[in-house]
């Protein structure tokens, strides 16, 4: 019987379009079994709300005061020993999990949370509060990144713990090495925001290049994609676009690249980042907050810099194969002893046995 109540707001480990978001929730279901635990998926509501719309999330509350109290009654709920939730903010807050848990008398968790007070007043007031209540009742929240745990320690509550769980793969080995014969490589959503700046700035970077033999494949798809074929169009067939592909594509694209080039605008952490490392590939990357909580210890320039500093460092693996080499044996390294399942899965049991009774 399960012994664990897990649930993902934001997207559900089941949802059929691919992300690092339904990768980690996927990831962490897999931690908590390498663990000894037996979770069980309890929801599929997803509570996201992207546009500040006062009447969805009033919907989306009731919905969840139904779901709240078709949980509390199940059988299955007599089986949880606690309540962990992966990934909880102002516009996909848990507006389950508080209270089951509360009826249920077991210890709540939450596994990457932000606040954001500031929403308290605004077009997603609703949901902030429901993401702050949420936040404050946890008994533990786990911190993916440095940057994330600043804002967390401020405000917690007197009794709540904070738990470094550091961004991994599910997976206990590394996989096969790049052979390094290919080009470059960037994977990302195509997406209006953050992933088009960073798109922006793989085509500056391209465009500062001064050899003319480089190649560059391009994992990804999305809403802005005829945005992004605009911007790579200036490169011809030196850009090869390749639209969403599965996980098991993406690695044969990384089991035979150069590097990956991806600037990494306000990711919060790149799950992309970890799979090219495992692979020993250089990351040729942005030294920004949670990009550099995952990136092996290098060189990576300061946004500052801009697309002159990234084409230099791209060239420079390009054309020195030591050089590109000895920062492949590096990540991959980095990767095999701080960012594997095993690991995780030790830091998930070692905060719950804590707290479970």
């Amino acid at each position: 019987m399960p012994d664990l109540a897990f649930y993902a707001p934001m997207k559900p480990p089941g949802h059929p379009v691919p992300s690092g978001d339904r990768a980690m929730a996927r990831g962490i279901v897999s931690a908590l079994e390498t663990a000894g635990y037996r979770p069980a998926l309890v929801s599929a509501l997803r509570s996201r709300e992207p546009s500040g719309d006062a009447a969805a999330q009033q919907r989306l509350l009731a919905e969840a005061r139904d779901e709240t109290t078709r949980l509390t009654a199940s059988d299955q709920a007599r089986t949880w020993r606690a309540w962990i939730t992966y990934h909880n903010y102002y516009k996909a807050p848990d507006l389950i999990g508080p209270a089951v848990s509360r009826a249920l008398g077991i210890p709540y968790l939450l596994i990457e949370a932000t606040r954001a007070r500031s929403r308290l007043t605004g077009p997603w007031s609703a949901f902030a509060r429901a993401a702050e209540d949420a936040s404050d009742a946890a008994a533990v929240i786990f911190y993916l990144t440095e940057h994330d745990a600043i804002t967390l320690d401020e405000l917690r509550p007197p009794a709540q713990r904070l738990v470094h769980l550091r961004p991994f793969l599910a997976r206990d080995a590394l996989p096969p090495e790049t052979s390094g014969t290919g080009g470059m490589l960037s994977v990302g959503m195509m997406r209006q925001g953050d992933k088009l700046a960073s798109y922006r700035i793989i085509a500056e970077t391209l465009g500062h290049m001064q050899r003319t033999d480089w190649q560059l494949d391009v994992a990804g798809d999305g809403p802005a994609r005829a945005d992004v074929e605009k911007l790579m169009a200036p490169f011809g067939p030196r850009v090869r676009l390749h639209g969403a592909l599965t996980p098991e594509e993406t690695q044969t694209l990384m089991g035979r690249a150069s590097l990956l080039l991806w600037p990494g605008v306000n990711e919060a952490f790149g799950m992309a980042y970890l799979e090219a490392q495992a692979a020993g590939l250089p990351v040729v990357a942005q030294n920004r907050p949670g990009v550099r909580d995952v990136l092996a210890p290098g060189t990576c320039p300061a946004p500052e810099k801009g697309a002159v500093a990234l084409a230099a460092l791209a060239e420079r693996y390009l054309s020195d194969e030591d050089a590109r080499c000895q920062a492949g044996r590096c990540a991959r390294a980095y990767i095999k002893k701080r960012h594997l399942i095993g690991s995780a899965a030790r830091t998930l049991a070692d905060a719950l046995n804590g707290v479970m009774t």
